[in-house]
């Protein structure tokens, strides 16, 4: 499979500023990157575009882990690589019999359900110093998210708003949820080019248009990475939410 490098120069602008968004989504508000995911399903085919899509995701990963590096809870992480892995394997495996109209459905649903459990759940944190461990509760619950998180990310991408749900339910603050994100991100993306290029999501053409989108990446973290320190926990917190219902409607009714 090739993907077609036939862009116009405005899906192309298209192209660029949701590479700018999904560099301000990895050093500010995570999860908000689902609109760079509907925008590259909307200008490439929907499936292909995930493709596409991964090395940008990865090169913002990288930038957050320089950035925010330190503030990672790597109990949290190491909870949730192994169901991590089992939902990449059958994203796989969904991913070779689904069509796009499934996925994008199975996925909206999925997000919105638990942005609705979030909310539900969630108690507002009072200000003050960031918790060393997640709940109890968030650590019963890492096997599941994990899956889920596994899956959404394979299929589209869309891991962001699964692990945003968890790490917000777990009672993180906001540089401890940017810092365990990045790290968890990073790993898991990284993880996943075998199992895009076996399924010819990833060649030499998606490349060459990955090669020309990537510096885009750059001013999106640093924009981010001013503005994260402008934004109040409870701000932080209802605007991850927030990106994550409309991510979920998006792949819902599109």
């Amino acid at each position: 499979m090739d993907i077609s490098l036939d862009v116009s120069l405005w899906e192309f602008a298209a192209l660029a500023a949701a590479a700018v968004l999904v560099g301000f989504s990895k050093t500010a508000v995570s999860g908000a990157n689902t609109v760079s995911l509907a925008v590259f399903a909307a200008v490439l085919p929907a499936r292909e575009s995930t493709g596409v899509l991964l090395p940008i995701l990865i090169a913002g990963d990288v930038l957050a882990v320089l950035t925010y590096r330190r503030h990672a809870h790597w109990p949290t992480l190491w909870r949730l690589f192994p169901a991590v892995a089992g939902g990449v394997v059958v994203g796989t495996v969904f991913l070779m019999w689904a069509d796009d109209a499934i996925v994008r459905t199975s996925i909206g649903a999925i997000l919105l359900l638990m942005a609705a459990v979030t909310v539900w759940r969630r108690r507002a944190p009072a200000d003050g110093a960031e918790p060393e461990r997640p709940s109890r509760g968030a650590r019963l619950k890492a096997p599941s998210y994990g899956v889920l998180g596994g899956f959404t990310t394979m299929v589209a991408n869309a891991g962001g708003p699964v692990m945003s749900m968890y790490l917000l339910s777990a009672g993180f603050r906001k540089l401890s949820f940017l810092g365990t994100s990045a790290w968890f991100f990073l790993i898991v993306n990284t993880s996943k080019v075998p199992f895009s290029v076996g399924l010819g999501l990833i060649d030499a053409h998606s490349l060459l248009l990955d090669a020309a989108l990537v510096l885009f990446v750059v001013p999106g973290a640093l924009i981010g990475k001013a503005a994260v320190h402008r934004i109040n926990q409870r701000l932080f917190e209802q605007l991850v939410i927030g990106a994550t219902v409309l991510g979920g409607l998006q792949l819902l009714l599109r």
